[in-house]
């Protein structure tokens, strides 16, 4: 297969215009490794590609989920892993992009093969989340299983119910599952790997923006059918950003403005947070910031 590129980044970075000018380039696909890109209900919100980008180069993996599945990062390595096969029998280059840093560690580092959860802990752990319980849950994972607990963000709560979950379910810590985890599907030193990190008052401006521009083009349109659509607001495919505060708007807890200033403090920090992993998990990879000139010009054709 030829030589994969990653490329990531925090949200607005303008990774995905990168991408496509490199699918562009070297015959690529630009393949989504994006935790809310892969609903079919977030065009607009998520960011997904529009129809012209779509022209200017293959994509994959986009909007192929229903808003009422639960979606994890072992599905998509399921859906990636032929998906790789059919390009390598093309001799098209995977150029795989996306902020959904799990993703991108799981197709480098390997996916740890822990079991189902059992549905009885999933539904405790739900009514946790929901109840306004989250605190509880870590200090449980404090308690019993303190070396997890020093290693996820506990600022997320998906992180600390997933873990929370594991522990429940299989009696052993999401720490002790990870350290036996199987060969990754792509090594790392096997793909040009690239993390795009524009200054942060650029892309905060960025941010603010794009926001904008997404309520302009529907993304309030897409909110109110997601209402319609009788989707739990508890399913990972409500976790789109702007998409609560967005809903608050049109249930009448606020106006527009109020809701557009909290989603786009809310998108930056959580862009806080991507820069976080990033610097943590990423450290080895390739840094570019757009300002240092064109960044297609650091990634070597193939």
């Amino acid at each position: 297969m030829r030589r994969a590129v990653l490329l990531t980044g925090p949200t607005a970075s303008g990774k995905s215009e990168l991408a496509m000018r490199i699918a562009e380039r070297d015959n690529g696909v630009v393949i989504n490794a994006d935790a809310l890109q892969v609903y079919d209900c977030w065009r607009v919100l998520s960011a997904r590609p529009s129809e012209t980008d779509t022209v200017r180069a293959p994509h994959a993996l986009y909007g192929h989920v229903s808003a009422n599945i639960r979606y994890s990062v072992g599905n998509w390595l399921d859906d990636l892993a032929p998906l790789l096969g059919t390009l390598e029998a093309a001799g098209q280059r995977p150029i795989i992009i996306g902020g959904t840093a799990l993703y991108l560690t799981a197709l480098t580092s390997g996916l740890a093969d822990i079991p189902p959860i059992e549905p009885e802990v999933r539904r405790l752990s739900q009514a946790m989340i929901d109840g306004g319980r989250l605190a509880a849950m870590i200090a449980d994972l404090e308690r019993l299983d303190p070396r997890t607990h020093a290693r996820i963000d506990l600022a997320n709560p998906m992180r600390v119910q997933r873990a929370w979950e594991v522990l429940r379910s299989t009696g052993r810590s999401l720490t002790q599952w990870q350290d036996e985890t199987p060969p990754p599907m792509l090594p790392r030193t096997g793909c040009a790997c690239f993390v795009v990190h524009p200054a942060v008052p650029a892309q905060h401006a960025a941010i603010e923006a794009r926001f904008r521009k997404m309520v302009t083009l529907g993304a309030l349109d897409e909110a109110r059918d997601f209402l319609a659509s009788g989707v739990s607001e508890t399913m990972p495919s409500a976790r789109a950003l702007g998409a609560e505060d967005l809903m608050r708007h049109l249930r009448g807890e606020c106006s527009l403005e109020d809701a557009i200033a909290r989603a786009v403090t809310v998108t930056r920090q959580f862009s806080k947070r991507q820069r976080q992993w990033f610097r943590g998990r990423m450290a080895d990879w390739d840094w570019i910031d757009p300002a240092d000139g064109d960044p297609l010009k650091r990634i070597p054709p193939e």
